[in-house]
């Protein structure tokens, strides 16, 4: 049977071309990260920072890892989290695991925040696993509401 492919220009997504190339390299070289995207990180928590109107919220992932292993810096407009998520009991048996997802070991993620942030304005709150951080505004660079005089 004779079968006639013709070449016809097609439109790649370089995002889903990258994503597909590091599949392939993992299942060659079988890194186990056969369900993580190209832009995800391994061994570092995941973030979220939101704006309100009094500031920001930066919440961080961190099951498992203990308040005391946790460091917090603000320098120069920029917020870095850096910690520890100590090996458990259970890592520790050698057990051979069909799948694990969890990890262990140091970790450090670096934000660069907004400039209405006020860096002598930050609080951290450790619980259930999240890292709360509330960062204020400056309050000149605040949002104001002015009052408009009917005359």
């Amino acid at each position: 049977m004779n079968l006639m492919l013709r070449n016809r220009p097609t439109e790649l997504d370089p995002v889903e071309e990258l994503d597909r190339l590091q599949r392939e390299l993992s299942r060659w070289f079988d890194f186990g990260f056969d369900n993580m995207g190209l832009l995800d990180r391994a061994l570092a928590p995941a973030v979220d920072l939101v704006e309100t109107n009094e500031g920001y919220t930066l919440t961080v992932d961190l099951p498992g890892v203990d308040k005391k292993d946790i460091n917090l810096t603000v320098e120069n407009n920029v917020i870095t989290i850096e910690g520890e998520k100590k090996e458990t009991k259970e890592s520790k048996d050698k057990k051979r695991f069909f799948r694990k997802e969890t990890w262990e070991g140091s970790f450090r993620r670096t934000i660069s925040l907004p400039a209405a942030a006020d860096p002598e304005k930050v609080r951290a709150e450790l619980k259930n696993g999240i890292l709360t951080v509330t960062i204020g505004k400056k309050e000149e660079l605040k949002p104001r509401q002015i009052a408009v005089q009917v005359k």
